[in-house]
């Protein structure tokens, strides 16, 4: 009898999920959606990508590094993916790069998720959720746009529309200072 009860509740937040899903790319494509970050010094970032080789912010000192920390469970994380690999390619040849943060999440988990999920940027591991906890992230996704001095500029909390042209134009005013001789 139980059970139930329970389905109504399911379908309730199906419904509110395939919703959210339906209106994130029209709701969340502004630069204004991104905060002043005013809040801890950058912190330190030393995990492994999937292949076991090592990354440190400091490998990315002199581009605008984007920080994404991130989940497979998360359904707003695999709704922003896209756009960052779009993201990633407007930026080719530039001094820009993505680091996405799955926490506690099994490689496996990780590859069955890049099997539906196409993209060619860094994904690092936090398999114990330190780096995560050391960020203070408490929402997924939770992102960072980081200056060619290492310094947090910006925070979003929740999805983005990473490749929106205020976002590109806001990169890109922070590359401004890597390009000029």
């Amino acid at each position: 009898m139980q059970s139930n009860k329970i389905y109504p509740i399911i379908g309730i937040l199906r419904f509110v999920v395939v919703l959210l899903l339906i209106t994130l790319p029209a709701s969340s494509s502004s630069a204004a959606d991104l905060e002043d970050f005013e809040g801890i010094d950058t912190p330190t970032l030393l995990l492994e990508d999937l292949g076991g080789r090592s990354h440190t912010l400091e490998d990315y000192r002199g581009q605008v590094v984007l920080v994404n920390f991130w989940a497979s469970w998360c359904a707003p994380c695999i709704v922003e993916m896209p756009s960052m690999q779009r993201l990633k390619q407007t930026m080719t040849g530039r001094p820009f790069s993505i680091l996405a943060v799955n926490v506690k999440e099994s490689k496996g988990t990780i590859w069955k998720f890049l099997n539906k999920v196409k993209v060619d940027f860094t994904l690092l591991r936090d398999s114990d959720g330190q780096v995560a906890k050391d960020w203070q992230v408490n929402v997924y996704p939770a992102s960072y746009l980081i200056d060619p001095t290492g310094k947090i500029r910006y925070v979003a909390y929740g999805p983005r529309q990473w490749d929106s042209p205020e976002i590109v134009q806001l990169i890109e005013e922070l590359l401004g200072h890597v390009d000029q001789p």
